[in-house]
């Protein structure tokens, strides 16, 4: 039975509510922060009031006032009353002189006497409140607030993410680019601090951009309740203001409703005090954490390994940098949350860093490097915390495939792009099967590279994958020709990447010169594949790596959330639409284009052919995948994903030789895609995974033994919603985070993540930025719904007792439209002006940071939606 729909009437001011004598009278008593000048008629409230009246059948008002930081009132009203209300606060205009606006003098009177701490109080309200939104590249004027060196640095009018650019930017890389406040100046970045503070708290805050905009949004505060206004553009790709302090005042009456957190609820009274007394004291800050005492002993000890002086460990050194030199690097046994980089270092061991800067890892260095390690430095995101951890095992294993082996290394590889560029090449002296370990050791870190690296959205490259797919591993052992040092040498000038134009005029490089060469290469494995007897499809399961049992990384789930994505251990979800098999020269090749190929700072030439590429090296994975299947289902299986994407590749004909080669036999259903999941399946066995049983219920109880009542109770109602299927899903969010209150302790609540896998007819569109348009399968869109918080972009928030979950799935299932969503949302959602947003973005993160203490990092809220 439905639950009933009240007529609601909400009223929310944009600036300070200034009740009527005539709404006063019939309202009785009012607190107010403040009287009014003698005479004036009207009484002043600052503290962001929210009216919400409900009609009642009488035609009379049930009023409620909540105000902020006080308590929620009802009243009831006449119509008129009701109208003399609306008029008084339809648009106030408070009388704010410049340097009311300015400073909040009150704050001021209540200076403490003590430093404010940065570590202890300053920093986790900035963390909480704003680094959810400045923490990467896609920082909204390049204001990353998750350090101490973010904040000097301060903000730019220039931006990062620019697909159209003609000529490459100067990159701006935090801690690598410049590394002193005069550095930043010198390369266009102005203060958010007051860059030379001084004795006087109101000097200080008056050159403090940080402050103004905080200040501007006391002055004119968001509503409490509903979508915000249109007005406010909140895309990711919106025309950017980023004034200086001197241009703020025209700033704020430009943009009166676009001071900070931007788009999000205000800071409470608390957080704001504290800020602005720290921006008052001088922005006092904490110096850089040196290595704790245990971590210094293994930087000592690696630093040693990485600096040999053999050829081979040089080899070795390069190879191991290129592929981790953006990782988070974990020691293991020490501290959760202390991490370090891997860098190249002009100076020596036992010297201060000196790092050598250049756009890729591979650059020419122009002398003698050395491999070192700093600490990590402030806060951690999700979007960009990528964990690589290194142990005495990890050593072994490392000597065990590249320095025990019996082999040469005459020569060491130069820098010149060409070679630089191609892994193949340049490490052709290292043995191939352990380079395909070492990658295979941690394949979910080096695929999510491409996400979650360099770029910290993954838009060039999730342009072109499905929403949700599972990808396997051809085994390092299987006797296949791409492990055969003998054949990628030879092949390795056609495995050049357009990585090595770095940034070029030539916009379709790929659609020339670089499909040709893959052409080569896929047509020299026809004569290896007429020599291959045909095998049973169990046999065949003999090519893919199963992880020797014990390592998830055998089994990985890619969901791509619009413009981002995120990876999964195991084969999360219903049966995918498509699905990849992974050799060593795709996987080392994506690593080279997307991640230590890539330059977020390049031109369009760079990022378009980058884009271009990637769309043969996922063709390639899919491929792959398809040879498992019969010959005379292959072609309407492979035309039924991507509907004339082939027919656009004028040279595919030539590289379909293996579309009718049957290579695996024995099926035994009339759907032989669904028939070698489950094969694959059981292959892998346990590093399946469970999926918690909500996507796929493969036993009797679907997984909940040893579940709590509760657990059992929120799994069986969501299994409903992971079937909705069709045309609904595109007006779902891309990916929401969904909180189960159990009554009991916070923490003890169920966290899950509810996804919207998009169909499309093809993903071979050529820009970023492209609208759907007719791309679009709606029909065969589908939802994921798994047991934590997955992706590191929450779209939207949603949280119901655990009593309601199945009034819950009921009303989700319900959804047709984007009006019945609407409907929804009003009861399970929080929308940006919701008061407890806050509340419940917390609550997800700490969540997160329980579950998951080495891997979690703040959530992005750049890309929560108004709805």
């Amino acid at each position: 039975m439905g639950l009933p729909e009240p007529e609601i009437i909400s009223f929310v001011s944009r600036h300070s509510l200034l009740y009527s004598d005539a709404a006063q009278h019939e309202l009785g008593n009012v607190d107010t922060a403040e009287q009014t000048q003698s005479g004036s008629s009207l009484v002043e409230s600052d503290l962001s009031d929210l009216f919400q009246g409900v009609l009642m059948p009488d035609k009379t008002i049930q009023l409620s006032i909540d105000v902020r930081g006080s308590r929620r009132t009802a009243y009831r009203l006449s119509l008129i009353a009701f109208v003399a209300l609306l008029t008084a606060c339809g648009t106030p205009e408070k009388s704010v002189t410049q340097d009311q606006a300015r400073v909040d003098h009150r704050l001021l009177f209540s200076m403490p006497e003590k430093l404010i701490s940065y570590d202890e109080q300053v920093r986790p309200i900035l963390d909480r409140r704003c680094v959810v939104c400045h923490g990467c590249y896609d920082a909204p004027c390049q204001l990353k607030l998750s350090s101490v060196s973010g904040i000097q640095r301060g903000g730019s009018k220039e931006t990062v993410y620019d697909g159209a650019r003609i000529k490459a930017a100067e990159p701006t890389r935090l801690f690598i680019d410049a590394l002193t406040t005069g550095q930043w100046r010198d390369k266009g970045f102005h203060s958010v601090v007051s860059d030379e503070p001084v004795g006087d708290p109101q000097t200080n805050l008056e050159n403090s951009l940080l402050y103004r905009m905080l200040r501007l949004k006391q002055l004119h505060p968001q509503p409490r309740i509903g979508m915000l206004s249109e007005s406010i553009d909140l895309g990711l790709g919106r025309s950017q203001v980023c004034p200086t302090v001197e241009e703020f005042d025209a700033y704020a009456a430009d943009f009166p409703l676009q001071g900070m957190p931007f788009g999000m609820p205000n800071l409470d009274i608390d957080e704001y005090t504290t800020l602005v007394h720290w921006l008052a004291q001088g922005s006092p800050v904490s110096t850089d954490q040196p290595a704790s005492p245990k971590v210094a002993v293994q930087i000592r000890r690696w630093e040693r390994f990485l600096n040999g002086p053999s050829s081979k460990q040089q080899l070795v050194s390069r190879y191991i940098y290129e592929h981790l030199f953006q990782a988070h690097i974990h020691f293991a046994g020490t501290d959760d949350r202390e991490f370090y980089r891997l860098v190249r270092s002009s100076a020596p061991v036992g010297q201060p860093v000196s790092i050598v800067a250049t756009a890729r890892p591979y650059g020419d260095p122009g002398g003698p490097v050395y491999y070192r390690l700093v600490r990590h430095q402030g806060s951690i995101v999700a979007k960009n915390h990528l964990v690589y951890e290194w142990s005495d095992q990890r050593l072994r294993r490392y000597r065990e495939l590249f320095i025990d082996p019996d082999y040469q290394v005459d020569k060491l590889p130069s820098y010149d792009r060409t070679v630089a560029s191609n892994p193949i090449k340049a490490f052709a002296g290292l043995p191939v099967k352990s380079r395909y370990r070492f990658l295979l050791d941690d394949a979910r870190f080096f695929i999510e590279g491409f996400i979650k690296g360099p770029v910290c959205r993954g838009q060039i490259a999730l342009n072109v994958i499905e929403d949700q797919f599972w990808v396997f591993f051809f085994d390092p052992d299987a006797p296949i020709i791409s492990t055969k040092p003998e054949y990628l040498n030879a092949m390795a000038d056609y495995l050049a990447s357009p990585s090595e134009l770095e940034d070029t005029f030539k916009l379709f490089a790929v659609e020339r010169h670089y499909q040709e060469l893959l052409r080569e290469y896929r047509l020299s494995k026809e004569e290896y594949a007429e020599r291959v007897d045909p095998v049973n499809l169990k046999e065949a399961m003999a090519f893919i790596w199963d992880g020797q049992g014990s390592n998830p990384n055998a089994a990985l789930t890619i969901f791509r959330h619009l413009d981002s994505a995120s990876v999964s251990y195991g084969l999360v979800g219903d049966f995918p639409e498509t699905a990849w098999v992974i050799d060593y020269p795709v996987l080392e090749r994506i690593h080279y284009l997307l991640v230590a190929g890539f330059n977020v700072y390049g031109n369009l030439g760079h990022q378009l052919n980058t884009r271009l590429y990637m769309d043969f090296l996922r063709m390639e994975g899919e491929d792959y995948f398809l040879t498992l299947l019969p010959a005379d289902k292959r072609r309407a299986i492979r035309d039924s994903w991507y509907e004339g994407i082939r027919a656009s590749l004028k040279s595919d004909e030539l590289l379909d030789w293996w579309i009718n080669w049957e290579l695996v036999t024995g099926y035994q259903t009339s759907d032989p895609q669904k028939e070698l999941y489950q094969v694959l399946e059981e292959h892998v066995g346990k590093l399946a995974g469970n999926d918690e049983g909500i996507n796929r219920c493969r036993t009797a109880d679907c997984g909940d033994s040893g579940r709590s009542t509760a657990a059992k109770r929120a799994n069986k109602a969501l299994r409903g919603a992971a079937k909705m299927r069709g045309a609904v899903v595109a007006v779902l969010p891309e990916t929401t985070f969904l909180r189960v209150r159990l009554g009991g302790r916070p923490e003890d609540d169920l966290a899950y993540t509810m996804i919207s896998n998009k169909a499309y007819k093809h993903v071979r569109s050529m820009f970023a930025n492209e609208k759907l348009g007719d791309r679009r399968d709606y029909e065969n869109d589908t939802q994921t719904v798994v047991g934590w918080l997955e992706g590191s972009y929450p779209n939207f928030f949603y949280v119901v007792d655990i009593e309601d979950i199945e009034a819950f799935v009921t009303h989700y299932n319900a959804i047709k439209v984007r009006d019945d969503y609407e409907k929804f949302v009003a009861r399970y959602g929080l929308r940006r002006t919701d008061p407890e947003f806050w509340a419940a973005s917390d609550w997800f993160n700490d969540k997160a940071a329980r579950e998951q203490p080495l891997f979690s990092g703040l959530f992005d809220l750049n890309r929560y939606e108004n709805r």
